[in-house]
């Protein structure tokens, strides 16, 4: 198991050696796919994985969506002005510094904002970018920053399992660890009755402990429904939910605020924000007292440094959601790992290709903490060779002319 931990590499910035006038060369998508992919509640099952190759070192980045979509949306042919494929705005940009950075992404922002995917496919590139810069500079992306990387309370997520008994022993599994939180999400939980929710939160409960935080997400079963979600903070109540994540729909921002209105529960969302607009607006509007941002869905590491900088002087929490691979989780961390006494989301059951990307799940410290890695650039050791079995291979023509791969 990878333990993640306190250790800390201060570095001389004078000593760097650092090459400038780098160009990118080359960008390449790698859809990998479990054998059997179930209809559950599991983003670790695919992967689009983004490598982006300048000057000599090789950054990568995980994009949390559909994968084929958004290749498409990497080479897309021209539509219009605001339909432009995504590599086109990042082929050949410079690549030197937070600025060059900042540039492609707004780059791609603008000349791509008509393709829905855009986010998705420029969340994996703007990770990538990061990773790539921090590598050459011999840094960590927290450190590109000028942050400070410290401790966060990092909780178990996992979903409800199948029957109460289930979800008992997950529950159980994670007091008998480090970890100082638990979340339980998705799986029957809000499509039943009141009373077999019940018995799902109590399982989860009486197997974890009184002494740890439980964390409830409903996984928007709720829809626009008020009614039929207020039905369940009792339960919540009850048996003390540290927050409440996801009941409706991402873009129900009344149904949010009305519900926060009736609760003393923190209400959690935000995963499927793909802008940072989106995240604010949530904010603002919808009465969360957790904001929840995913690199891989949100336009990457620099639109969740924007949500993480909004949120410093709002009386809302900022943390990650990460249900994926150690690249992706190492990703998340970076927005803001100077943010202490946060919570953190460490998916602990992930599929066997997430694994093959980015490693074993973490395990927190003994005090429960997890800190961003401090490894140059994500601090992630990526090796082709070991997902190469999950590789998916993909040809897209048009008009007769294949366009991808390249």
């Amino acid at each position: 198991m990878q333990r993640i931990g306190a250790e800390r590499f201060p570095r001389n910035n004078l000593s760097i050696r650092r090459e400038l006038g780098m160009k990118i060369e080359h960008v390449e998508a790698y859809y990998l796919r479990m054998p059997e992919v179930l209809d559950i509640g599991d983003g670790s099952q695919d992967a689009l994985l983004i490598s982006v190759d300048c000057g000599g070192v090789t950054g990568w980045g995980e994009c949390e969506a559909s994968p084929l979509p958004t290749i498409a949306a990497l080479i897309a042919p021209l539509s219009h002005s605001a339909c432009h494929p995504v590599l086109d705005s990042v082929l050949g940009m410079p690549l030197d510094s937070l600025e060059d950075i900042g540039r492609i992404h707004q780059k791609v922002k603008e000349r791509s904002q008509d393709l829905l995917q855009t986010d998705h496919a420029l969340s994996g590139i703007d990770m990538a970018l990061w990773d790539n810069l921090g590598k050459r500079l011999d840094l960590p992306v927290w450190q590109l920053f000028g942050s400070s990387s410290e401790p966060k309370i990092a909780y178990a997520s996992q979903l409800f399992g199948d029957t109460p008994s289930a979800t008992y022993e997950a529950a159980k599994r994670v007091a008998e660890s480090d970890f100082r939180a638990a979340k339980f999400g998705w799986g029957p939980i809000g499509k039943g009755s009141l009373e077999e929710d019940r018995d799902q939160v109590a399982a989860a409960r009486e197997g974890l402990g009184w002494d740890r935080d439980l964390l409830v997400d409903t996984g928007c079963a709720f829809g626009h429904d008020v009614a039929r979600a207020s039905a369940l903070i009792p339960v919540l109540e009850e048996f003390k939910v540290k927050w409440w994540e996801e009941p409706f729909l991402t873009g129900a921002l009344a149904e949010y605020s009305s519900l926060a209105k009736l609760t003393s529960i923190p209400l959690a969302a935000g995963e499927s924000c793909h802008t940072a607009d989106q995240a604010r607006h949530f904010v603002d509007y919808a009465g969360v007292g957790f904001i929840q941002v995913d690199c891989g869905r949100i336009g990457g590491i620099t639109s969740a440094r924007q949500v993480a900088g909004y949120v410093r002087e709002k009386k809302v929490a900022y943390v990650n959601h990460t249900f994926t691979s150690n690249l992706a989780l190492s990703a998340s961390q970076q927005p803001y790992a100077d943010f202490a006494a946060c919570y953190s989301e460490v998916p602990t059951t992930i599929s066997s290709l997430a694994i093959a990307i980015g490693g074993e799940p973490w395990q927190p410290d003994s005090n429960g903490f997890v800190y961003a890695p401090t490894g140059a650039g994500l601090g992630i050791d990526i090796d082709p060779s070991r997902f190469k079995a999950y590789e998916v291979a993909v040809e897209i023509s048009v008009g007769g002319k294949r366009v991808w791969p390249k």
